[in-house]
């Protein structure tokens, strides 16, 4: 186990996938807390030492991965996960499920190794209120400073081809096209964290269903399941990318979703770790690279 500390560190259980491992508390959430190489640091964010306090009625922000629900709002989104969660284990995975919220809500993340330093992470929201509710399954990764993000980009197709757009962009108000952190490629765009700069979010739809982190020398690459043609928050996003001073996230969403009373909408990802794995060369090259490595999950 790294040598490492968190808010619930005590009874953390430590989840591992070849030579990565994770690390889920039971104190609160659910949040996986730790992920990166077994021997190595933590490649997620953790909120500093004067905001790592338990319990309490506020939000807290943490750290590292949540599940939120989409469209975004400071009550329903914001929930706060400072309670002691369920554990169960079922053949190697582990679901950790909170308790239901003033909303009705309850989230829960079963997470199982996949070996070859991979995990599938269901995302898992259940509506216990008498009414529908209306949401989106929103999966957030908080890395830690110094992180770029990279998602390809939709194929290129000639004018005389295609006169319809294929390349939605969503911006926020705060968000500046000309920031220096983007490298905007013709097969992958990147987004770079700097502790020197503000807050920047853009989302658009990756058709293609993955996306990456890249951090100490590492590369997580998240895949995910794809619904064109189905409702999504945010202008139609089901990927999203958020940073600030501290951190940069990688996130991914669920179409939306009216769920009844008792029913449940789950959301996966696979996540793998790549060791020692950087994305070299032209934007062409690095886009084939991250497209094989996603391939291989």
């Amino acid at each position: 186990m790294p040598n490492t500390s968190f808010p619930g560190h005590d009874d953390a259980i430590w989840i591992p996938s070849g030579r990565a491992t994770l690390a889920v508390p039971q104190a609160f959430g659910p949040r996986i807390l730790w992920f990166g190489v077994a021997d190595g640091t933590n490649l997620l964010y953790l909120a500093d030492e004067s905001k790592l306090q338990l319990g309490g009625e506020g939000y807290r922000f943490y750290g590292g991965h949540r599940l939120w629900i989409a469209p975004e709002s400071p009550a329903r989104s914001m929930q706060p996960d400072n309670d002691p969660v369920t554990v169960t284990e079922v053949g190697g995975a582990f679901t950790f499920r909170s308790h239901v919220d003033r909303f009705g809500v309850q989230k829960s993340l079963k997470i199982m190794p996949l070996g070859s330093e991979s995990y599938s992470v269901v995302h898992t929201v259940t509506n216990h209120s008498a009414y529908d509710l209306e949401l989106a399954a929103w999966a957030l990764t908080m890395m830690k400073s110094g992180t770029t993000v990279h998602f390809p980009q939709p194929e290129f197709e000639r004018h005389v081809d295609r006169l319809t757009p294929n390349r939605p962009l969503v911006t926020w108000g705060y968000t500046k096209i000309g920031d220096p952190r983007w490298t905007w490629g013709d097969e992958l765009a990147s987004l770079r964290q700097d502790s020197q700069l503000g807050p920047v979010k853009i989302g658009t739809f990756l058709i293609q269903g993955y996306a990456a982190a890249e951090s100490d020398g590492h590369l997580l690459v998240k895949k995910f399941s794809v619904s064109p043609g189905e409702a999504h928050t945010d202008m139609g996003c089901n990927f999203e990318t958020f940073t600030n001073e501290d951190m940069i996230e990688i996130e991914t969403l669920s179409p939306l979703v009216k769920l009844a009373p008792g029913e449940a909408l789950v959301h996966v990802e696979t996540w793998r770790l790549y060791i020692d794995t950087m994305l070299s060369g032209t934007d062409a090259e690095r886009a084939k690279q991250l497209a094989e490595l996603a391939a291989a999950i």
